[in-house]
């Protein structure tokens, strides 16, 4: 067995809240770099030339890459031989993202209550917490902040599996170019396919994990995955909403079992400011 002491996870928490508020995955700010240097429309050719001007001044000056520093939502690895010194794990992960959101100056944006009186916790807290039980004893904590703009355009259908490959494609693509501008693209697409409503929700979220532009490991939904990129980036959507040929940088899909009648489909986009951190402790 091996035990994990409280404050380690706080202080690494901590530090995962400011590196991904802060600092733009390699991968991500690639593909923006690709995708200006293809981009054939000026005016998004100005955008994504902001936004990787943008990305740049907020690494170099330890600011938020946007001012909506999102909700924290974190998906946890973690092995069967591991325990803790003291606490749980739920509390060790809301307290680092206490202090880093406090340490970072970044904003504040839960509410207390969806519906009612919504008043703000003061602290970015409770965060989401996805937890996985495997093998052995590491523990890995990827953290994911959604900003409301992107996450407000999240979709679910539970499609006819009669609807096929066919149907996917159209619900996907729809969704995306419904969404317009409000999820601020570029945006890197999050599909889950299959399991129950909720589980193909997550799965959504969970794809966008992956490091962009990597295909799924099945070849079939990478063919999808290639196929649904460029419906998406035909529609003349843009960078912001206002035109152009890079409305996506990537879709990920990521596929689970499913009941004989159903076919779920979710979509879960990401801004241009993908934004996520990774540790291991």
């Amino acid at each position: 067995m091996r035990t994990v002491d409280f404050n380690t996870i706080s202080d690494s928490v901590q530090k995962l809240c400011i590196q991904a508020a802060c600092n733009l995955p390699a991968d991500v700010s690639g593909k923006l770099k690709d995708a200006l240097a293809s981009e054939p429309f000026p005016r998004a050719r100005y955008f994504l030339d902001q936004i990787l001007t943008n990305e740049k001044i907020a690494s170099d000056n330890r600011t938020p890459l946007c001012q909506d520093t999102g909700f924290a939502v974190f998906f946890v690895s973690i092995g069967s031989q591991v325990t803790f010194n003291r606490g749980t794990l739920v509390e060790a992960i809301n307290e680092g993202t206490k202090k880093g959101y406090a340490e970072g100056y970044l904003r504040k944006s839960i509410v207390n209550d969806p519906l009612f009186a919504r008043n703000n916790t003061g602290d970015n807290t409770p965060a989401i917490i996805h937890i996985d039980q495997v093998p052995g004893e590491k523990l890995e904590i990827t953290l994911l902040p959604k900003g409301g703009g992107c996450e407000n355009m999240s979709y679910l259908s539970m499609l006819k599996p009669s609807a096929g490959k066919q149907g996917v494609v159209d619900f996907v693509t729809d969704c995306v170019v419904k969404s317009g501008g409000n999820p601020c693209p570029p945006v890197i697409v999050g599909v889950g396919i299959g399991g129950t409503a909720d589980k193909a929700c997550l799965l959504a979220k969970k794809s966008l994990l992956r490091e962009t532009g990597i295909p799924n490991g099945d070849p079939q939904y990478a063919l999808l995955e290639a196929q649904l990129l460029e419906a998406i980036n035909k529609s003349g959507l843009g960078p912001q909403g206002l035109g152009g040929k890079t409305t996506a940088l990537a879709v990920h899909i990521e596929h689970f079992p499913c009941h004989i009648a159903s076919m779920p489909v979710a979509v879960n986009l990401n801004c241009h400011s993908a934004r996520r951190a990774f540790t291991s402790i």
